[in-house]
């Protein structure tokens, strides 16, 4: 079983800039594909973006370029630095591990982007 927990939400005024964290457990952290996913209220969870054990990355449309994934298998961490946000940025921030064909989540953290 791999626990997943995310940190570093918040609240954030447009054109701030957030870095989430996200903390998996197990020795063979460096062999899990790695993604942050966001579900605003209302909607649908969708893929934000993704880290392959390979450092391969991929990005929704309407994050890239403001948004970068980055791990640290020394750590057992996984970030999200965001730039420019934008108040449809809002939502549940959720952190997903992939291993031996399972999907972890962790509970969420929530971004607000507001004046």
């Amino acid at each position: 079983q791999v626990q997943v927990m995310e940190s570093g939400g918040g609240l954030v005024q447009p054109g701030g800039s957030l870095r989430l964290s996200c903390a998996a457990s197990g020795s063979a952290f460096r062999n899990y594909a790695m993604g942050w996913y966001r579900q605003a209220p209302g909607k649908q969870r969708d893929l934000v973006a993704l880290i392959t054990m390979g450092l391969r990355t991929m990005y929704a449309d309407d994050v890239k370029g403001r948004f970068t994934i980055s791990r640290d298998n020394a750590k057992n961490t996984v970030y999200l630095q965001m730039y420019s946000l934008k108040p449809e940025d809002t939502a549940i921030y959720y952190c997903n591990a992939v291993f031996n064909g399972n999907n972890y989540w962790g509970q969420g953290t929530q971004v607000t982007v507001s004046s």
